[in-house]
C-alpha cells in the first residue's frame, strides 16, 4: 500500500482531499445539452481566433458561466488519462430592433399554422483549451426552439467530452461564439496530481511516481522519500514566485529511500518541492507546504531587503511575493515620524525584484520609502542614507488644485497640513506669507506635479539665521566664556568638540545593576568621551517616549561618528532571545524607561543587513554573565569582558584618538577603581542583604 502524499503536522496544514473520478470509454469527442436544445460538434480543430466585436442584430445565444468536472478517458481498465469536461450554461442576449421582425419569428413557430417553419436560434460556441504547451479549440453548433427564447433568459447548456490535460497542469478556458458578441468567458483552473486522485492504479504514469512525507522534526522540517533502493528520483526545492519565474534553490539526484532535513530559517511561503522518477516523460508532482506556516511568513520579512537606486529608483528584493503597500512619506529634520504622503500621492501594491520609479521630478534627502503591511510598518529606507546628503531643515508644502484652477497650499507638520494663511501657533503659520512669496518666486524646490496638485520643499534655514543669529552669537561667547574657565579649572584635555560620542543601551534588570551602568558611563565622562544613558535622560523619556528617544540619540551619535554600547546582562540576553526566536508567548512587560527593549526593533536590522561593524561594540561584567551567554548575532562586533578588557574596550570607544598603551592602561586603572565600590554592591556572598545584580524580579534567565 502506498504511503499518503502529503502528511503535515502542527502549522504545515491538512491532507488534501483526494477525488474519485467518472470513466469515460472511447476516445471520440461527445457534446450533449439540456432538453429542449438540440447540438452539434464539428469534426476536427478549428482556429483559436475569438475576432473581433460585434454588433447583436436581434436575440442571440451568447455563453453566461463556465463549469468544468475531471473525468477519466480509459482506453483499457488501467490506461487511463486525466480529461476536462466542460459545460457551457447559455442565455439570450439582445432585443429585435424592429416589433415585426419579432412577431414574423414568433408567427413562424406558431403551432397552430397550416405549415409551421422550424423557427429557431441557432449559435456557433467555440471552446479554446489551453495547458502549456497545447492549445485546442473545439466548435459546438447549438439551436434553440423560438419557444424558449426570452431575451435575458437562460435556455439551457451544452456539455463537451472532454479535454485530455497532463496531471497537475495548470489550464486555461476560453468560451465565445462566431462572430463574437460580447467579452470571452475564461477560467483558468489547476488541475490536481496522482497524489490528490484516487488513480494511482489507473494512471500508469503514476505507478514509479517516488512518494514524500513532509513532517515536523521539531523546529525544522523532515523530507522522507519512500521509494525503492534502487529506484533514482530527481527532488527539486524551488521558489514559486507568483511575480516571475521560478527560482531554482536546490536541486539534487538521488536514489531510496532518502530523508532530508530543511532548517526552520530556510522557509518561505512560496517554498516549493518538485519529485519525479528519473525515466523518460515522467510526471513531475510538485507540493508547496509552507504557504500558511507563521514561520515562513516570519523568514520572508526577515530575509527582505529595500534597495534605493540612483536616479529615483527603488526595488523590493524578497524570495517570495509580499502582501504589502509602499508608499512615500517625509522625514524631518527633527525626528519625529516619517510623515506620509497620502494624499495627494496614491498607495501602491509591491512588486518584489522589480526596479520601481519613485513618481517625482526631483529627488530629496527627506524623502523616504515605508513598506507595510495592514497590521504594521516593515521596513523604511530614506534618500539621505543614498547620495543626497544629510537631511535637510526644509518645510514641505502641499498645493491642492480645484476644477477651476484655483489652489491652496498647507505645509505638512506632525499635527497636519497646516494652511499657510492661518492663525495657527505652528512654525509654517506663523512664516506663512514668507513661504508663499518663497514659492512665487522660485526659491523652493517642485518635487512632484500633477493635474491634482504639487509638491515644494522650501528651505528653513535662512529664517532660524534671521531670527537667531545674535541669540547664537551671545551663546558662542557665553560657551566660549565658561569653557575657558574650565579649562582653567581642569588638567589639560582634548577639547570637548573632539572627544567622541557614545550611546549606553542596557536592560534594567534591578536597582543594583543600575547602580553599576551609573557608575560605568561616569567614569567614562571623566575620559574624553560624550556619554548618553538613558539614567540620566528620565525627564526626556518620559516627554518623548523610550522609541522617540533612542532613535534621536542614535542619529545623533552616529552621525557624530560615535559608536553604540550594548551592555549585556541576563535581562538584555532574554529579551534579544525574544526577538531572534519570536517567541509565541507574550513578551515580558517593560519599565516606560526601557530602552533597551524599545531599541531592538532598530539594532537587530542592523545586525542582521551587515551595518553594525564600526558602529555598535558589546560589553559585560565578568561575574554577571559567562562569556558564550552573548548571542552570536552579535559577535559580529567587538564584545569585551569588565573590567579585565577594560583597556581594549576604551581603546575602541576612544578610536583614531586613543592614547598609547601606557596612557591607556592608567585610564582602565582609573576606570578599574571608579567601578570598584558599584561591583562590590552588586555581587555580594551568598546570605549577605540584598538579591545583588542580575537577580531581582525583573533579571532575564541566566544560561
Amino acid at each position: 500500500m502506498p504511503v499518503p502524499w502529503f502528511l503535515l503536522s502542527l502549522a504545515l496544514g491538512r491532507n488534501p482531499v483526494v477525488l474519485s473520478l467518472e470513466r469515460v470509454v472511447g476516445p471520440q469527442d461527445t457534446a450533449r445539452c439540456s432538453p429542449g436544445l438540440s447540438c452539434h460538434l464539428w469534426d476536427g480543430d478549428v482556429l483559436c481566433l475569438p475576432g473581433s466585436l460585434v454588433s447583436a442584430p436581434g436575440p442571440v445565444l451568447v455563453p453566461t458561466r463556465l463549469q468544468t468536472e475531471l473525468v477519466l478517458r480509459c482506453h483499457e481498465e488501467t490506461d487511463c488519462d486525466l480529461c476536462v469536461r466542460v459545460a457551457v450554461h447559455l442565455a439570450v442576449h439582445g432585443y429585435w430592433e424592429d416589433p415585426e421582425d419579432e412577431e414574423k419569428f414568433r408567427r413562424a413557430a406558431d403551432p397552430e399554422l397550416e405549415e409551421p417553419r422550424n423557427a429557431s436560434l441557432q449559435a456557433h460556441i467555440v471552446l479554446s483549451f489551453q495547458a502549456y504547451p497545447t492549445a485546442h479549440c473545439v466548435l459546438l453548433e447549438v439551436q434553440v426552439p423560438a419557444a424558449l427564447v426570452q431575451p435575458g433568459q437562460s435556455v439551457g447548456s451544452i456539455v463537451f467530452d472532454c479535454f485530455e490535460a497532463a496531471l497537475g497542469a495548470e489550464v486555461q478556458i476560453w468560451s465565445y461564439t462566431q462572430p463574437r458578441y460580447q467579452k470571452e468567458l475564461n477560467l483558468t483552473q489547476q488541475l490536481p496530481d496522482c497524489r490528490g486522485l484516487e488513480v494511482q492504479d489507473n494512471i500508469q504514469s503514476c505507478w514509479a511516481l517516488p512518494w514524500l512525507n513532509v513532517s515536523a522534526d521539531g523546529e525544522d522540517v523532515r523530507l522522507v522519500l519512500d521509494v525503492s533502493e534502487e529506484q533514482r528520483f530527481g527532488l527539486s526545492l524551488y521558489w514559486n514566485q507568483d511575480q516571475g519565474p521560478i527560482k531554482p534553490w536546490w536541486h539534487s539526484n538521488l536514489t531510496g529511500p532518502q530523508t532530508i532535513t530543511l532548517n526552520h530559517t530556510d522557509l518561505v511561503p512560496c517554498l516549493c518541492i518538485q519529485v519525479w522518477p528519473l525515466e523518460p516523460d515522467s510526471v513531475r508532482t510538485s507540493i508547496c507546504p509552507f504557504r500558511e506556516d507563521p514561520r515562513a511568513h516570519r523568514n520572508l520579512w526577515r530575509a527582505a531587503r529595500l534597495q534605493l537606486l540612483p536616479s529615483r529608483g527603488w526595488r523590493l528584493d524578497a524570495p517570495c511575493s509580499l502582501p504589502a503597500e509602499a508608499t512615500l512619506c517625509w522625514q524631518a529634520l527633527d525626528g519625529g515620524p516619517c510623515l506620509p504622503l497620502v494624499p495627494p500621492l496614491p498607495r501602491e501594491n509591491v512588486t518584489v525584484n522589480k526596479v520601481l520609479e519613485f513618481p517625482l521630478r526631483k529627488g530629496h534627502p527627506n524623502v523616504c520609502v515605508q513598506v507595510s503591511t495592514w497590521e504594521k510598518l516593515q521596513m523604511q529606507e530614506c534618500l539621505w542614507a543614498d547620495s543626497l546628503g544629510p537631511l535637510k531643515d526644509d518645510m514641505l508644502l502641499v498645493e491642492t488644485r480645484g476644477p477651476q484652477d484655483n489652489g491652496s497650499l498647507c505645509a505638512l507638520e506632525p499635527s497636519g497640513c497646516t494652511p499657510l494663511l492661518s492663525r495657527a501657533s505652528t512654525r509654517a503659520a506663523r512664516l506663512g506669507e514668507q513661504l508663499l512669496q518663497d514659492v512665487q518666486s522660485g526659491q523652493c524646490l517642485q518635487l512632484w506635479d500633477s493635474d491634482l496638485g504639487a509638491l515644494w520643499a522650501c528651505p528653513m534655514d535662512k529664517y532660524i539665521h534671521q531670527r537667531w543669529a545674535l541669540v547664537w552669537l551671545a551663546c558662542l561667547l557665553l560657551a566660549a566664556v565658561l569653557f575657558l574657565l574650565l579649562l582653567l579649572k581642569m588638567n589639560p584635555v582634548k577639547a570637548a568638540s573632539r572627544s567622541r560620542a557614545a550611546l549606553l543601551l542596557y536592560s534594567a534588570d534591578d536597582a543594583s545593576f543600575e547602580r553599576l551602568v551609573g557608575a560605568l558611563a561616569s567614569a567614562l565622562c571623566q575620559l574624553p568621551l560624550r556619554v548618553a544613558v538613558d539614567l540620566w535622560s528620565r525627564r526626556d523619556l518620559s516627554a518623548q517616549g523610550a522609541l522617540a528617544w533612542f532613535h534621536a540619540q542614535r542619529r545623533q551619535t552616529l552621525q557624530e561618528g560615535g559608536v553604540v554600547v550594548l551592555l549585556f546582562s541576563p535581562g538584555a540576553v532574554a529579551l534579544c532571545r525574544e526577538w531572534l526566536q519570536d517567541a509565541t508567548s507574550a513578551p515580558r512587560a517593560h519599565g516606560p524607561h526601557d530602552a533597551f527593549a524599545a531599541s531592538l526593533s532598530c539594532v537587530l536590522p542592523d545586525f542582521l543587513q551587515g551595518r553594525a561593524p564600526g558602529r555598535y561594540v558589546g560589553a559585560y561584567f565578568d561575574k554577571l554573565l559567562p562569556a558564550d551567554a552573548v548571542p552570536a548575532l552579535f559577535r559580529s562586533v567587538p564584545v569585551f569582558s569588565l573590567p579585565s578588557q577594560l583597556p581594549d574596550f576604551l581603546g575602541i570607544l576612544q578610536g583614531p584618538t586613543a592614547p598609547r598603551s601606557r596612557r591607556l592602561a592608567e585610564r582602565a586603572e582609573q576606570v578599574s577603581r571608579a567601578l570598584q565600590p558599584a561591583l562590590d554592591s552588586c555581587f555580594r556572598p551568598p546570605g549577605a542583604l540584598g538579591t545583588g545584580c542580575g537577580m531581582g524580579p525583573e533579571a532575564g534567565v541566566r544560561t
